[in-house]
């Protein structure tokens, strides 16, 4: 077994490289230079058609055809969190974490990244999510995991690109942001964006 992550600093990437440093899975970390254009050429084109970043390649005689090549960081970390994070064993475990997964990669990221979206949505998102983190409970099962992993990344972006939010009405937010960035696989991972 074989797992690739390609990605690059300050990219979507860091979701599933600290989910995987949190649970421990062993991957290959292929940093591409965006900037020289590594994304939109060969070999990488034949993972990603669409150049985008992270991809995952998870090479193992037992996949089909002894290879999975995936694409977007939502579906990275749902994988990861079914087949090596322990995650997921029933249909109902895995449609909670989809909905977390799919809420940080579509809803929490458009409230955050597209300013209509902030003025608009990030208020009511953060009054419910503070209410939803109020004890720092996991979002989805007992243990803190890839629902977790995907919402949490998202807000501790919160003091990284946006400053000048005042978070103090939403004080579990603040909470959860400050344990998030005090975990030693986080700092391992975001030190190295």
């Amino acid at each position: 077994m074989a797992l690739t992550l390609y990605g690059s600093a300050r990219s979507r990437a860091s979701m599933p490289r600290w989910y995987m440093a949190e649970k421990g899975i062993p991957y290959h970390w292929a940093l591409l230079d965006l900037e020289a254009g590594e994304h939109r050429e060969e070999p990488f084109l034949g993972i990603n058609p669409f150049g985008k970043v992270p991809a995952l390649v998870d090479e193992d005689p037992a996949l089909p055809g002894g290879r999975l090549q995936l694409f977007e960081s939502g579906a990275i970390l749902l994988y990861l969190a079914e087949r090596y994070g322990g995650e997921c064993s029933t249909p109902a475990e895995r449609a909670l974490v989809q909905q977390w997964v799919l809420f940080a990669n579509a809803t929490l990221a458009t409230a955050l990244f597209v300013p209509s979206s902030r003025e608009r949505e990030f208020p009511r998102l953060m009054t419910m999510l503070d209410r939803l983190l109020e004890g720092g409970k996991p979002l989805a099962g007992q243990h803190w995991g890839v629902a977790d992993c995907a919402v949490q990344a998202y807000l501790a972006y919160l003091p990284i690109f946006f400053p000048q939010i005042d978070l103090t009405p939403f004080p579990n937010v603040q909470a959860t942001i400050a344990a998030t960035q005090a975990r030693p696989a986080y700092q391992e991972v975001m030190g190295q964006r």
